[in-house]
């Protein structure tokens, strides 16, 4: 009797303890904290980068794209740090790619482009020489390579408000061929024009015979801040806005979701990861989400029409 007795008791101890324990686990872990994220998939292992950290671009891993670990870059968790690069501020929008035996971060620094290159996702990234890719005002940098043929698109900064625009690479990935830049998109939609006057964060993909440039519209810190998409038959365009934009906008109960990228998991399953504002009445820190897309045909367009899946809105968590 007294054996089952403390038997049952060390049971319920240790049923009680472990329940603690995860709710204290639970209680510990955080969102993920950036702006403009961008991932890659190098090998089914997921690395996370993004705009947060002022001297520098902090990257998280996962295997799962569920839970999150760092920031863990080679420099006190910086993939790149500011002392490596060009630049001392306003290190935004970073894309990072695996190519030529090396990978190449793309980023934002003091509202010009550069790129830096590295032996590990985890960097350091660093410049050899310490320059942008070119003189004009520029952010939100993205890589495109269509039939080896590497382009760069980009936001202009202009008079009237950023546009999109693009340029063509050199093969070093290191210089462009200033002669071939144009413009893609500017504001046009109703939508775009609630609050600010932006066509930002283009990123660009092929599906079947069209390319697909999502990009976001409003200023960032509008609580309209969205996602639309245009399609061409060319990878420099003309591009048409879709008529039913935007796609992303006030999703359930996020407010100012944009800045996004696309990326294949392991299952090649086509996902997109955006930011949204930390709340309703705080802008930052934002917080990263993902969900999947899907291409639906529509009797309306020769296009399949882009869609974003909005059932799982839940930030991106780090395991503290």
């Amino acid at each position: 009797m007294f054996k089952q007795y403390f038997a049952l008791l060390g049971i319920l101890f240790f049923v009680n303890c472990s329940a603690q324990q995860l709710e204290e686990e639970v209680s510990q872990s955080s969102p993920v904290l950036f702006g403009d994220p961008f991932i890659l998939n190098n090998d089914s292992v997921y690395y996370l980068y993004g705009t947060q950290a002022e001297n520098g671009i902090q990257v998280y891993k996962s295997y799962d794209l569920k839970t999150w670990t760092g920031p863990c870059g080679a420099t006190n968790g910086l993939a790149l740090f500011k002392d490596d690069v060009y630049g001392s501020r306003w290190f935004w929008a970073p894309e990072v790619y695996a190519l030529n035996g090396e990978y190449y971060m793309f980023f934002s620094v003091e509202e010009h482009i550069a790129v830096a290159t590295s032996n590990s996702p985890l960097g350091p990234f660093v410049q050899d020489e310490k320059k942008v890719l070119f003189t004009n005002k520029s952010i939100d940098n993205h890589l495109f390579i269509d039939d080896e043929i590497k382009y760069m698109y980009y936001v202009n900064f202009q008079s009237g408000g950023l546009e999109s625009w693009c340029v063509e690479m050199n093969d070093d990935l290191l210089s462009v061929k200033e002669e071939t830049a144009l413009k893609c998109i500017g504001k046009s939609q109703e939508w775009e024009f609630v609050e600010g006057s932006v066509n930002e964060g283009p990123f660009v993909i092929k599906h079947e015979d069209y390319y697909y440039m999502v990009y976001s519209g409003n200023g960032y810190t509008s609580q309209n801040y969205g996602l639309g998409f245009a399609v061409s038959k060319s990878p420099q365009g003309p591009w048409t806005k879709h008529p039913e934009n935007p796609i992303l906008q006030k999703p359930g109960d996020l407010v100012g979701v944009g800045h996004c990228s696309l990326f294949y998991d392991r299952n090649q399953a086509l996902k997109v990861v955006y930011h949204s504002h930390f709340d309703k009445n705080n802008i930052h820190p934002r917080k990263v989400h993902i969900s999947d897309v899907y291409f639906k045909p529509d009797v309306n367009y020769d296009y399949k029409v882009m869609e974003v899946d909005i059932r799982n809105l839940g930030p991106l968590m780090k395991d503290n």
